[in-house]
């Protein structure tokens, strides 16, 4: 036990370096895909056939396929067509994680905002307010509380996906680990790390997400 804890103490550094990398990542594209994903949500209850539409196919394509699938298509195949879309590995994380992120989130939006009654829209438009002054003053504050719940399983789901960027060579905590097991040979003892660094990573998301949902149950 104690030959562990002196290679952990040795080897930790590298690894807490690799985990805000991961950390990085998912910050942003957390960010990014909130905003994005609210879009898309909007648009598949938007009135207007075209843009609900545009939203169901992103959505339908985003979700139908690998988040690996999109990372590499991001990284490797968009230069092919053009080398102006070359971007360094930890830009292409963010897109693709944004992007899928986006998708689910789009989802969980639209169907927390179906989820309101809707005689609140009609009260809110029979009070002069346009569909749009309803839905930001009315409905969407409503639908963000019955969506911090799926929200905060797919920010922690988001976490542990950001372990794929390892594959484009970015050294995220899983690639950092994989090099020091290549000069090392000690698995079992890096594996246990990383797991346990992940394992710390997603209990702070729960805990965040779980102090949000209270402080704004309040208002319910």
């Amino acid at each position: 036990m104690s030959g562990f804890f002196e290679f952990a103490i040795t080897y930790l550094p590298y690894l807490l370096q690799g985990a805000l990398v991961t950390v990085e990542i998912a910050g942003i594209s957390v960010v990014l895909g909130s905003v994005l994903g609210l879009i898309v949500g909007l648009g598949r209850v938007s009135h207007n056939k075209y843009i609900s539409q545009i939203s169901r196919f992103y959505i339908w394509v985003i979700r139908g396929t690998p988040l690996l699938l999109q990372l590499f298509a991001i990284h490797f195949a968009l230069p092919t067509i053009n080398e102006a879309l070359t971007f360094p590995p930890f830009v292409s994380a963010v897109i693709a994680l944004t992007m899928n992120a986006a998708a689910y989130i789009g989802e969980i939006a639209r169907g927390a905002i179906q989820s309101i009654d809707r005689g609140q829209m009609e009260a809110a438009r029979s009070l002069g307010l346009s569909y749009r002054q309803a839905m930001r003053r009315i409905l969407v504050p409503q639908a963000f509380r019955r969506m911090l719940p799926p929200l905060g399983n797919e920010f922690i789901a988001l976490i542990k996906e950001s372990s794929l960027v390892s594959t484009i060579a970015l050294y995220d905590l899983l690639r950092t680990g994989q090099q020091i097991i290549s000069s090392t040979f000690r698995y079992i003892e890096i594996f246990a790390l990383v797991g346990i660094i992940y394992l710390l990573l997603t209990t702070i998301m729960t805990y965040v997400v779980g102090k949000i949902e209270k402080k704004v149950g309040v208002y319910e």
